[in-house]
């Protein structure tokens, strides 16, 4: 029998790639390929600002999707079935963003180094930026579950994902702009960024469940 973690993932997963998986990497490469003509055809200076035009095209990319995080299953009766499942509700919470960014941060993170080439950034600094994307961006997943589950019940909700989302995301971008800084030895601001990551994966479930479960009482 299908555990209901596999079920949930695998119905996730299909219904995003009927649903528009892509428009993250779309509006990802928007604004990389926008952000040189507003700064001009000064290639050191897009070398400098490369690794974080990346992290703030990546967070911006994986906001895109949170209002349908949970909201889809809000109103089609999926999260009462979530309710239900013989599982507790911080793991089906964890699956669901397991599923979010393999769809939204995984392809974000393949499609950076060649990005970063429109950036003009060498090699060091194209294989820096995609790790710390890699270890960074389910951080990003993890506050943004929190966030759609506040405004899950909430008509137009998804206006204030983004709200909640971003201030709590500045320290996951600082730590993820230095650890992809080709200038920078060691691995202190990537330790941090990892850090942050397993502590918002461990809290980001715990804190959306407690939410979903405030929105049925």
């Amino acid at each position: 029998m299908t555990s209901p973690h596999a079920a949930l993932l695998s119905r996730d997963l299909a219904l995003a790639r009927g649903g528009g998986a892509g428009l993250g990497l779309v509006f990802f490469l928007l604004v990389v390929t926008l952000t040189p003509f507003a700064v001009g055809p000064d290639l050191a200076l897009l070398r400098r600002i490369g690794p974080a035009i990346l992290w703030l095209g990546a967070l911006l990319a994986t906001l895109l999707g949170l209002d349908r995080l949970l909201q889809a299953d809000h109103e089609d009766g999926g999260l009462d079935l979530i309710h239900l499942a013989p599982a507790p509700l911080e793991t089906m919470v964890a699956t669901k963003i397991l599923a979010h960014w393999l769809t939204t941060g995984l392809p974000l993170v393949l499609a950076a180094p060649l990005f970063g080439v429109m950036l003009d950034l060498g090699p060091a600094a194209l294989g820096k930026t995609a790790l710390a994307l890699l270890v960074g961006t389910p951080a990003l997943a993890s506050l943004g579950a929190v966030g759609a589950a506040l405004t899950v019940g909430l008509r137009r909700g998804g206006l204030l994902v983004p709200v909640l989302i971003l201030p709590l995301a500045i320290p996951t971008l600082i730590f993820g702009v230095a650890a992809s800084d080709p200038a920078r030895d060691g691995f202190g601001p990537l330790g941090a960024l990892a850090g942050l990551t397993l502590g918002y994966m461990v809290l980001g479930p715990i804190a959306a469940a407690a939410a979903l479960r405030a929105l049925r009482e």
